[in-house]
């Protein structure tokens, strides 16, 4: 076997105990919670905004994005539900490159996973408990779940692992909103496929358990855009694509249906500045169709204190060492315009 077994990381539970949610913070959370099952129930009609950078790369520069989102999110509270996206762990498409805060707290350090599991909870405790903020992150390793599960409020299945068994499995016995991406090859029966599997309940393996999970209601689909194997950047945000995925609910009679349309990555080329155009065209979607303003639950933008990116040695505070990113003059903007437009 050609892997090293380096240290025994610690359980779940024994990380919980040792950086511990206090009540207050419990009550938060279970208060947000709330609500946003409300909005993918349809018992609320708020909008459900996912918004925050691409990676979550540094603690500081996180903490000083989340302190200007959070008046911004007050003052819109009305129409709008705000979950920061603190992304702690990042696919890459070959395996390369920065793998997020839970391999590198330290970007330009080695890996370092015990740390790096510290580093994530840290961060969405001061989240939690500084700007009462349960937030979203990343399922890329279905067992790590629960080192945040007492902290989020919203997981999300990426487009290489949506057709994974386990990630698909994992959802179904989660209690939150789980979106699932559809894979980067664009087809929408794999992410139905998904996102029906979550609703369902399972008995699997989990963390060297036997468990039983009742399924997630809550599972839905998130629209990224994909690419067709001439490498072809193709969107999938538009008017007639939401009603395709709105044909596709009624066909399977699943509960709940609820979409998420991501402005970034296929979407949008990966050029960040189009996220402001693709918001305002669901936005128009939603106004023209009610069938559609019932299934489009929200939005995910990426977005930090700067635009565009950087090297990971770039030294730009607040941009993103990932894909690029709206800096925060666009990105306060814009949340007011998606607030006049709900």
């Amino acid at each position: 076997m050609n892997m090293k077994f380096y240290r025994k990381l610690p359980i779940p539970q024994d990380v919980k105990a040792q950086y511990p949610v206090t009540p207050a913070m419990a009550a938060v959370k279970e208060a947000r919670d709330r609500a946003i099952r409300r909005v993918f129930t349809g018992e609320d009609d708020r909008f459900i905004l996912i918004i925050g950078p691409c990676s979550a790369d540094r603690r500081d520069s996180v903490l000083e994005y989340l302190g200007r989102l959070r008046p911004v999110a007050d003052e819109v509270k009305d129409k709008i539900i705000v979950i920061p996206r603190l992304y702690t762990n990042k696919p890459r498409t070959t395996g390369d490159g920065y793998k997020g805060m839970l391999h590198q707290p330290d970007p330009q350090s080695h890996p370092d996973m015990l740390k790096g599991i510290v580093a994530t909870r840290e961060l969405h405790m001061d989240a939690l408990r500084d700007y009462g903020f349960s937030c979203a992150d990343e399922m890329l390793y279905p067992d790590n779940h629960r080192y945040l599960s007492d902290l989020l409020s919203y997981t999300a299945v990426g487009a290489r692992s949506v057709e994974n068994q386990q990630h698909r499995l994992t959802a179904s016995g989660l209690d939150i909103p789980v979106g699932l991406k559809n894979p980067t090859g664009g087809d929408l029966s794999v992410m139905m496929n998904a996102i029906t599997a979550a609703h369902h309940p399972h008995t699997f393996i989990y963390r060297g358990w036997e468990v039983e999970s009742t399924g997630n209601p809550l599972s839905h689909a998130i629209l990224r855009g994909y690419q067709t194997t001439d490498g072809r950047v193709v969107s999938n945000y538009h008017y007639e694509d939401l009603l395709k995925v709105n044909e596709l609910y009624e066909k399977s009679g699943l509960a709940c249906p609820a979409v998420i349309v991501d402005t970034n990555h296929a979407n949008s080329g990966k050029r960040y500045e189009e996220q402001i155009r693709i918001a305002h065209d669901v936005m128009r979607s939603r106004k023209q169709s009610d069938a559609i303003r019932c299934l489009c639950k929200g939005l995910m933008i990426e977005s930090y204190l700067v635009d565009g990116c950087q090297p990971v040695d770039g030294g730009v505070f607040g941009q993103s060492i990932t894909d690029p990113c709206l800096g925060w003059e666009k990105t306060e903007k814009l949340i007011f315009e998606i607030a006049e437009r709900v």
